[in-house]
């Protein structure tokens, strides 16, 4: 979709809902728009992709958290990949990644009598949990974004039994409990009439085969502890304690099971010079007394090197001048902070007794005692401060 709703939207719930009440949310509109209720209705079938694909960040922390922060912007291709979109999978992915919400066949039983028995059948094995990991980032990554190869330690694919757990072709059978279908069907008597229900195979966990004979390398669960290069895409405008995702990219599942998403948390450097305010950029520039009275070009450092400004005559202390669009990007829009210049006339600690006879017959000069300004709100609030 080009323009995406918004996922409280798509559900009828708000940001305060509990995860439960998101849950429940669910089941109502993907009832409503299940396609054996509306066979044909490619609109509903879109609804209802849309239906999973909000329960997909909503139901997670991590991604909830990282929506409400940044909204659709936090799964975008530029931030590592970590988007997900329901309308690329087919109704067996869906099915099989939401089935224990519907109680794993709910609609195939409710709907069409069992009609699609294998579409929302258990995808084999067990997922895999979430990664974690910390990224630093210093200011001229953040301002133009980069991409960052890491080495991750983590559960990845068997090689010997292609992640089956099986010690070969031989070592599987087919379940004799489910038939190899994952689930158990059973028939209530209700006020309605007869109510057909499925839930997980307990013999074989919804996986529709049993191991005869284990993988010798990885025991039967068709991962191994290893590690694997993985690239991340860093956009241009992170923050310090910012969250990245990338999607399938996490510990590898038991059996062929899906993967994790790993998590990155972003850490800023801390620059030599310049410190961060927002989207801002700042600097201290200490300036002698001289320069203030008569005026001085000089340079500064910026995010992309230095950058020549003009001190104007009789500039006073903690004056701040602006560089526009030097300072960071933002992340969710067009918009750029500038460079904040603040001025510190520096005061000499130790001077020379030719300098102290010259500033002495400064000291009683009518040009050189304070004249604060009395429009300037700073001041008569530090005065306000000094009296309360």
């Amino acid at each position: 979709m080009s323009t995406k709703r918004d996922y409280y939207e798509i559900l009828g719930v708000n940001k305060n809902s509990t995860p439960d009440e998101i849950k429940k949310a669910y089941r109502k509109v993907a009832m409503q728009f299940h396609p054996d209720r509306n066979p044909g209705d490619h609109t509903a079938e879109e609804k209802f992709k849309e239906a999973a694909e909000a329960y997909e960040i909503l139901s997670d922390p991590d991604k909830r958290a990282q929506y409400d922060r940044f909204g659709h912007n936090a799964f975008s291709q530029g931030r590592g990949g970590g988007g997900f979109s329901a309308h690329g999978m087919n109704m067996e992915d869906i099915f099989s990644q939401f089935g224990d919400i519907f109680g794993d066949d709910m609609f195939g039983s409710f709907f069409s009598g069992g009609s699609r028995s294998g579409g929302s059948r258990r995808s084999r094995g067990i997922r895999g949990t979430n990664l974690r990991v910390r990224i630093k980032v210093n200011y001229e990554e953040i301002a133009k974004g980069t991409t960052k190869t890491i080495k991750v330690k983590k559960y990845i694919s068997c090689n010997t039994c292609g992640g089956s757990g099986a010690k070969d072709k031989n070592s599987s059978q087919t379940c004799k409990t489910c038939g190899g279908n994952g689930q158990v069907r059973r028939v209530q008597n209700t006020f309605l009439g007869q109510m057909q229900t499925v839930t997980i195979c307990p013999d074989c966990n919804g996986e529709g085969t049993v191991i005869t004979s284990k993988c010798p390398v990885c025991r039967g669960e068709g991962r191994v502890y290893g590690e694997e290069m993985v690239s991340i895409q860093i956009p241009a405008g992170v923050q310090e304690g910012m969250q990245l995702s990338m999607s399938g990219k996490g510990n590898m599942g038991e059996r062929g099971g899906g993967s994790g998403d790993l998590v990155i948390l972003i850490e800023e450097e801390a620059h030599p010079y310049l410190y961060r305010e927002g989207l801002n950029v700042a600097f201290d520039l200490y300036i002698s007394f001289p320069d203030a009275v008569f005026g001085t070009n000089t340079e500064v450092p910026t995010i992309d090197g230095r950058a020549k400004i003009k001190i104007p005559p009789g500039t006073q202390s903690g004056k701040i001048f602006r560089l526009k669009g030097k300072g960071f990007p933002s992340v969710n829009s067009h918009e750029k902070g500038d460079q904040l210049i603040q001025i510190n006339v520096w005061t000499p600690q130790h001077i020379s007794e030719e300098e102290k006879t010259s500033l002495e017959n400064l000291q009683t000069s009518e040009n050189f005692k304070p004249k604060p300004d009395k429009n300037d709100k700073t001041f008569w609030e530090k005065i306000r401060e000094t009296f309360s």
